[in-house]
């Protein structure tokens, strides 16, 4: 359950439209992962940059992409960090266990959630 200022419970419409939100992100993540990157389902949920298949270019040519791919491997690393997180944010919402600090246990706040919604923490504990 989440609750909110004051302990009030968060209703299922916001806890829906977070929901919406979350899903919306997801398949922008992975539309964009997509543009540069494939999905490798071992370990699940893992995407591997597209190395640079050039054949019968020029040497300055390869340099260029293979830098291009280095630079592509952090980024696809921490949209896989994001990803996940909102995997599991839409994990805990069909478990009924969304909007609960994994620090200190209390329930993070609505406005956290509106503004983060894939937040584990709250803000006193993500200081």
């Amino acid at each position: 359950m989440v609750w909110g200022r004051a302990g009030l419970q968060v209703n299922k419409k916001i806890i829906e439209e977070l929901k919406e939100k979350l899903e919306a992100q997801k398949a922008s993540l992975e539309k964009e992962l997509e543009s540069f990157a494939k999905k490798d389902d071992v370990p699940k949920g893992d995407w591997e940059t597209k190395f640079p298949n050039r054949e019968n270019g020029n040497m300055e040519e390869e340099a260029d992409e293979v830098q291009e791919y280095d630079n592509m491997l952090s980024v696809e690393h921490n949209m896989e960090l994001r990803l996940k997180d909102i995997n599991s944010a839409l994990k805990k919402i069909e478990g009924d266990e969304y909007g609960k600090c994994e620090s200190c246990g209390k329930e993070i706040e609505e406005e956290r959630l509106r503004a983060v919604p894939e937040a584990k923490l709250c803000i006193k504990c993500n200081k």
